[in-house]
């Protein structure tokens, strides 16, 4: 709980909460269904209160339930992606975007004769041939 009121966003909710919104939107769900049902029975129709009751209402809330399901597995993983791509960082000895750190040591090295000054072209690398030129930007 004190995750959500983490104002540096350096740990993810929402997968702890996917569960209980999954929970609601089912419990949501399971609610329309029922009131879907009554309101077609309430027109006097009696078919069409058992069509929506046996065919429809199952049909729309096991397709909302689906999407649901997948939007949520969707979030958590991306987000365990994201934890887990952080953590192969720092195994590796480098620093997780977003930390106090990014952009020191276990940052990305630049190419071979690459000169750190803006605009200036890298010197060609050993493994081409001599007499090669990098194309003009």
């Amino acid at each position: 709980m004190k995750n959500l009121f983490d104002l540096s966003f350096t740990r993810f909710v929402s997968p702890s909460i996917a569960r209980i919104v999954y929970i609601l939107i089912m419990v949501a769900l399971g609610l329309g269904y029922i009131v879907m049902v009554i309101a077609s029975f309430a027109s006097r129709n009696v078919m069409l209160g058992i069509l929506v009751m046996l065919i429809i209402g199952p049909l729309v809330v096991l397709i909302y339930l689906a999407l649901a399901r997948i939007g949520l597995e969707s979030l958590v993983a991306g987000i365990r992606t994201a934890e887990n791509t952080a953590e192969l960082l720092r195994l590796q000895g480098g620093t997780p975007p977003g930390s106090a750190q990014a952009g020191r040591a276990g940052s990305p090295v630049a190419p071979e004769g690459w000169s750190p000054s803006y605009g200036q072209q890298p010197a060609a690398p050993s493994n081409y041939p001599p007499n090669y030129q990098p194309p003009a930007q």
